[in-house]
């Protein structure tokens, strides 16, 4: 079967590509150049035209500052584009797969939050993410939007989990937001579910997170970073400053600070199992470590002639 990807540059996307030509799928993933998200009518001609029984929309605008500097640009891909997609795919027939975020959640109290929360987004990202929703559902009731956070699990595309890892094996101070909380969730497990969503008939919102206690960026990299220590990594973890989620400088959009999102009905009700929060942190590290080790093999081999990090495989 023919698989449609928009986003496969993007750190899920990028792993989706892969996993769906691990499980026979033929893949088609157009580049922005050739698709452009803004044009909907171009790129509803596109999903009509493309023969895919499956498209997958893993592409957005996620900046939060960079949408609140041009929300036309994000109403246009986060909402508009999805819709568009949604509406070929009805014609089609396609099944249609869109990823949404936790961030449409006000996030105002703690807890975590199944699919009938109320949605009161705080930020114009989360706006339009919530639009694109809706406007999804309209043109395809039958469509799946799924709700992610806070990815990890791509080593070429370095997630906060990542980066603290890296930034600790070069020795450079460590600080995370301790007061904001939700699921890391591994791009491979986000695509595995994709795929098996693809495949049932289920249509309509559900959350595709890890599971287990809701957790801050300062525990994730913490654990982070203890991973690290037992897979040899590192002699010992280094400290990790905590930080106010308010007193970040470079954060001049408002975050949402309890985003944890129930996966019951992906789990119980589906039959999709995903593992605990702590597991994804510990495999993303361990994937990291892997890919490392296998980019210095290449490098010390080969040199720099035609080789790049993204030639490396990105999953098992």
């Amino acid at each position: 079967m023919r698989i449609l990807i928009f986003g496969a540059s993007g750190r899920t996307g990028q792993v989706l590509d892969s996993v769906a030509r691990q499980s026979g799928y033929e893949v088609l993933a157009p580049a922005h150049a050739e698709c452009p998200l803004e044009q909907s009518r171009q790129l509803s001609d596109y999903v009509l035209a493309s023969g895919a029984g499956v498209v997958v929309n893993c592409a957005a605008i996620s900046g939060l500052e960079a949408c609140a500097a041009d929300p036309l640009q994000a109403h246009l891909v986060n909402a508009v584009a999805p819709a568009a997609m949604a509406l070929a795919c009805r014609h089609t027939g396609a099944r249609f797969v869109h990823l949404s975020t936790d961030y449409v959640l006000d996030g105002r109290r703690a807890g975590v939050k199944d699919e009938g929360a109320k949605c009161r987004p705080i930020n114009c990202y989360g706006e339009s993410k919530r639009e694109g929703e809706l406007q999804t559902l309209e043109a395809l009731p039958g469509a799946v939007v799924a709700r992610v956070s806070w990815v990890c699990g791509n080593p070429a595309r370095p997630s906060f989990i990542e980066s603290t890892v890296m930034r600790a094996l070069e020795g450079q101070p460590l600080a995370a937001v301790a007061d904001k909380f939700s699921y890391p969730t591994a791009a491979e497990d986000i695509a595995r579910a994709v795929l098996a969503l693809a495949a049932g008939d289920y249509g309509g919102i559900v959350h595709l997170t890890s599971s287990g206690e809701p957790l801050s960026w300062w525990h994730c990299a913490t654990l982070a970073l203890q991973a690290a220590v037992e897979q040899g990594a590192l002699a010992a973890a280094p400290p990790v400053q905590q930080q106010q989620l308010d007193g970040v400088p470079f954060f001049r959009e408002p975050r949402p600070r309890h985003t944890a999102m129930d996966t019951t009905l992906l789990t119980a009700g589906l039959g999709i199992a995903m593992p605990t929060a702590r597991q994804t942190i510990s495999n993303a590290v361990e994937k990291l470590l892997r890919y490392r080790a296998a980019a210095a093999h290449v490098s010390q081999r080969f040199g720099t002639r035609g080789f790049t990090i993204d030639n490396l495989r990105l999953t098992n």
